[in-house]
């Protein structure tokens, strides 16, 4: 018998590690190639994309509590 998924966690986190798979599943080379390059940023520069990333993520979430 199959559970029905009742934390919004465990969604999210599935959700997460299904978009995060995607890319290396589908272009393994390019994936690759473009960690390299992340690898070789700087400090600042990883910073900058965190908090892009993060800034997105709050916009997102606040979307989906506000949205009607």
């Amino acid at each position: 018998m199959i559970r029905s998924v009742e934390s919004p966690w465990i969604v999210a986190f599935g959700l997460l590690l299904l978009l995060e798979g995607i890319v290396p599943f589908l272009f393994p080379r390019q994936w690759r190639e473009a960690f390299r390059r992340i690898v070789e940023f700087s400090d600042g520069q990883l910073r900058f994309i965190g908090l892009t990333a993060l800034i997105g993520g709050l916009l997102v979430l606040a979307f989906a509590k506000f949205s009607p």
